[in-house]
């Protein structure tokens, strides 16, 4: 039985018999593991409450991991919470933001190997959104114009104004594609700005439902196009309905 400690990050759990859950997390020692958590359901101990109040989407962990040759699936001997968050668990809508952000990573990521760079993108989004005062309806936009850095179709130029992007190159362009898999010039702007954008500073991009709305079409046209898995993203509707 060989004993490890990583950082991770909650993606989603299952069920798994009455005191079990199987937690599916984000390391950044293995990349994407799967973990059985043991005392989280009804024949669990005194552990209960506090092992079922850390699983939450996107909570960042340090965990105590087991793992032999034995065993298909890491078990989790010690958990605590990474960094204290303030708003995270209290806050509907940010609460709601993690609720995606988890589950577009669980849909969209699957290799079991160690990718610090997303690993470190994930954990400063979470802490990012947790302190967050102004901006946070932007924040899954901007979340998803980063991410498609670490899962390899990042736009491969910059934009000038009145650009078109074309998704199935990946770049902007001045010429609108005769295809209709692109960006209108409004949501190719915006998506230059989210990228160039801090988290901090979401507040300074004003945005009305319906553009927020239409760039979130777009992105998930940019993003279905490359992994089809997000259309499986249950909690799209969630999110939409609040912003």
């Amino acid at each position: 039985m060989n004993t490890y400690k990583t950082e991770a990050i909650v993606l989603h759990t299952i069920k798994y018999g009455d005191s079990s859950v199987i937690a599916y997390m984000l390391t950044s020692l293995y990349g994407r593991q799967s973990y059985i958590v043991q005392g989280v359901g009804k024949g669990g101990a005194r552990g209960k409450s506090k092992k079922s109040a850390l699983l939450q989407s996107m909570f960042p962990l340090e965990i105590v991991g087991l793992t032999s040759s034995k065993m298909e699936l890491h078990r989790i001997k010690e958990v605590r919470l990474l960094e204290p968050l303030s708003a995270l668990p209290f806050d509907i809508a940010k609460s709601t933001i993690a609720l995606f952000m988890a589950e577009v990573i669980y849909r969209l990521v699957k290799e079991e190997q160690p990718d610090n760079e997303l690993f470190d993108y994930v954990r400063s989004t979470v802490l990012a959104l947790d302190s967050a005062t102004e901006g946070v309806a932007n924040f899954h936009l901007r979340f998803l114009a980063g991410l498609s850095r670490h899962l390899g179709f990042y736009p491969t130029n910059e934009y000038e104004e009145g650009n078109y992007f074309d998704i199935t190159d990946g770049c902007f362009t001045p010429i609108q594609p005769m295809h209709g898999l692109h960006f209108a010039p409004a949501e190719s702007s915006l998506l230059d700005r989210m990228l160039r954008t801090p988290f901090s500073d979401l507040g300074t991009i004003r945005l009305s439902r319906t553009e927020r709305s239409n760039f979130l079409a777009a992105m998930l046209l940019y993003y279905g196009f490359h992994l089809d898995a997000i259309n499986q993203v249950k909690s799209l509707k969630i999110l939409s309905e609040i912003f």
